[in-house]
């Protein structure tokens, strides 16, 4: 009766040290749409089943800019959240000065994250001055048009090679009572933007663009080379719908999905809306990686986990759990096989990766086809403007592209 009593009070502490020892973490995030959830829902899996009696705690906010601002306004507030998803960039910077986020040094010396971390310039987007401050989950490209196989074959046309071809054919999708190129214009344009951006890269080459950035030269932002990507970006609206204005990107994918559209640019997590409708890049879509199959590039973009200082110890512990497990093996598969991204651990199998996954990863181990993302240069606030620019050129055909590309030379030469 004494060793049954002794066995039930040591039960009794080792349940409560695991009790006062686990933690419920918010995270915000804003995954939502169809595929997007049930991506993290292998982040939220992994860490409610982590043995520790952790849970995870879903705070999703559509659209990142208001996702980032309600995270910034709780930093403010003095109630952060335990995590947040950021892109790579310059969108955390303060936080890092200000002493906001959790030293993750620790973890990532033990688990040698930079040995298994690739490209080298995903590190860079958490490791700063020689300190780790967040976690890398992933590999996103923007560099990528999705289009539909039976669109193509209804209209009598061959899959496009790059955006040249698809604007060349694109009369006959239109002919054909299908929508040829797919846009969305919600969240002040940033889908225009991106398609902007992919152009940009298309008609400057990298080292070109790449200069414009970081010299913040008004002199390239302003030559003929944007001007043209000004005049095919007016071109490419004719073949949009009226709907396009407030659509957001996952319902424009859809227009894809359901073969009503012929072609969408936009990254790389749009796969995951395809594979999340059951369908296959073998037969059921095809992609572009690049705007040009003969000149692959892939950004080094991505989603980032930030971790915020805590009062609670335990809540610092069960965080650095969480932080290990979005990097572990498995869960870096599990989830960017539903994201439709690439892992950033290079020592993963990804051989039963679909035809997409596998042009990017081909191309991401190769540095001259690797295109820096373009929040690692500029603001938050330069974005906004640039977004705004973009927006504004697309839905008001009054706006010239001379006038369009003064302004854009104006906003690159005195950005941040």
């Amino acid at each position: 009766m004494k060793m049954r009593s002794m066995l039930l009070a040591a039960t009794a502490m080792i349940m409560g040290s695991v009790a006062a020892q686990a933690a419920e973490l918010e995270v915000i995030h804003w995954w939502t749409s169809k595929g997007e959830s049930a991506a993290v829902a292998e982040f939220a899996k992994a860490l409610d089943n982590d043995g520790q009696g952790d849970k995870w705690k879903d705070s999703a906010i559509a659209l990142g800019e208001t996702a980032r601002a309600t995270v910034m306004q709780r930093v403010l507030g003095g109630d952060p959240p335990a995590a947040a998803q950021f892109n790579p960039g310059r969108q955390y910077e303060e936080l890092i000065k200000g002493g906001k986020l959790l030293d993750l040094t620790d973890l990532a010396t033990e688990g040698k994250w930079a040995d298994v971390i690739r490209p080298k310039a995903m590190q860079t987007a958490c490791l700063v001055d020689g300190h780790w401050w967040c976690v890398p989950v992933n590999i996103h490209s923007n560099y990528w048009a999705w289009y539909s196989k039976p669109a193509f074959e209804k209209a009598g046309l061959p899959e496009p090679r790059n955006l040249a071809d698809f604007v060349k054919d694109a009369p006959k999708l239109k002919e054909a009572g299908i929508i040829p190129f797919a846009i969305g214009g919600d969240g002040n344009g940033w889908q225009i933007q991106l398609l902007f951006q992919d152009m940009v890269t298309e008609a400057l080459g990298v080292a070109k663009r790449d200069e414009m950035y970081t010299k913040k030269s008004a002199e390239i932002a302003g030559g003929p080379e944007m001007k043209s990507v000004f005049e095919q970006l007016r071109a490419l609206k004719q073949y949009t719908d009226d709907g396009y204005a407030n659509r957001n990107w996952n319902d424009t994918t859809n227009l894809v999905i359901t073969n009503k559209a012929g072609l969408q640019v936009m990254g790389d997590w749009a796969r995951g809306e395809f594979a999340a409708a059951g369908m296959t890049g073998v037969k059921d879509f095809g992609c572009m990686i690049g705007l040009n199959e003969d000149k692959p590039v892939v950004s080094t973009d991505g989603d980032i986990i930030l971790f915020f200082k805590q009062d609670n110890p335990d809540v610092e512990a069960a965080q650095k759990r969480l932080a290990n497990l979005l990097i572990s093996p498995a869960v870096q598969v599990a989830f960017n096989n539903a994201k439709g991204s690439m892992p950033v651990r290079g020592d993963v199998d990804l051989g039963t990766a679909d035809p997409c996954m596998q042009k990017a990863l081909k191309a991401v181990e190769d540095p001259a086809k690797i295109v820096t993302a373009t929040n690692r240069f500029i603001t938050e606030n330069t974005n906004q403007q640039i977004n705004e620019l973009v927006a504004q050129f697309f839905a008001d055909d009054s706006v010239t592209s001379e006038d369009a590309t003064a302004k854009f030379a104006d906003i690159i030469g005195n950005s941040d």
